[in-house]
């Protein structure tokens, strides 16, 4: 009797693990596209820290990730199981802080860019920087990055629930746990190598090797362009995943857009509802940052 109770035991274990497999598989190829979104915002979220405090910077974001996952795991199966009509508002809303994050960045671009010539303000710009208290600076950066990895982090884990969202509660748990801890090694250990790229490239000049001398060169030329592209590629992906996550929770304008878009077939089908989610993204950020902005003079702040 124990020996067959032992059997059965080894066996219900063996399914379960097969079971957690399959559907961590699915959960990982549905969530891979938010995955290009994470990891281009939060490369660029810890741009403009000095060198030497870059990687400390990426370890407490990925440390403040993982705490994310910790509170967004219980409460997504809370969520699930009692009210699981609060998922959709609850990510609505997220979408579009991240679309009014987005605006802001996308203001405070033009902004520097208009003053790039005045010499005044960007001798003003230089006395902020320089009064400011590194501590305090890099701490502002991982609070900024964590928030928006939060936004991030509740979708992965929406996207991996509405795939389990059937199978056991114990397969559940593990496989929002299993992705959660995947996501977070995967993303914070490549922004950790993005960010690194120019010492690496340092250190390879320095080598007696042709080969290494030149692929460090070329990492130099590089890194900073890439910094440069993940910047505006990680404010695209606020307005892309926002305001994907919005139009998704408007069930008859995303119906619309993808019946407008199955019209045109081919890559058009595809590109022309990720393009609307920019444009609507867009459009939400400046009129929050808007109505922000307007509160914020009604009540005396700059």
């Amino acid at each position: 009797m124990a020996g067959s109770s032992l059997l059965t035991l080894l066996d219900d274990i063996a399914t379960l693990l097969d079971d957690i497999s399959m559907m961590g598989k699915v959960a990982a190829k549905k969530t891979v596209g938010v995955l290009g979104d994470d990891l281009s915002l939060n490369a660029q979220q810890v741009s403009g820290v000095r060198a030497n405090r870059e990687l400390p910077v990426v370890w407490g974001v990925a440390k403040g990730s993982l705490l994310n996952k910790v509170i967004l795991v219980p409460l997504a199966l809370v969520i699930s199981a009692f009210i699981p009509w609060a998922i959709t508002p609850l990510l609505m809303l997220g979408g579009s802080y991240l679309c009014y994050e987005g605006a802001e960045k996308v203001l405070h671009s033009l902004h520097a860019r208009k003053n790039k010539g005045d010499a005044e303000a960007r001798q003003k710009r230089l006395e902020a920087l320089s009064g400011q208290d590194p501590k305090t600076f890099e701490r502002d950066k991982v609070k900024g990055a964590v928030r928006t990895d939060f936004i991030l982090s509740a979708e992965i884990v929406a996207i991996t629930l509405g795939i389990v969202a059937d199978a056991p509660l114990l397969n559940q748990v593990l496989i929002l746990s299993g992705i959660a801890v995947l996501v977070t090694i995967g993303v914070y250990g490549i922004v950790g190598v993005i960010v690194k790229l120019d010492d690496m490239g340092y250190w390879l000049a320095d080598r007696q090797s042709a080969l290494a001398k030149g692929v460090g060169k070329g990492l130099l030329v590089l890194a900073p362009w890439l910094m440069k592209i993940l910047t505006i590629v990680g404010t695209l992906a606020m307005f892309l995943v926002g305001g994907g996550i919005v139009v998704h929770g408007i069930a008859p304008l995303h119906h619309i857009i993808e019946h407008y878009a199955a019209g045109f077939g081919g890559l058009v089908e595809s590109a022309l509802p990720a393009l609307c989610n920019l444009v609507l993204g867009l459009a939400l950020g400046m009129v929050l940052l808007g109505v922000v902005n307007l509160i914020a003079k009604l009540r005396g702040k700059k």
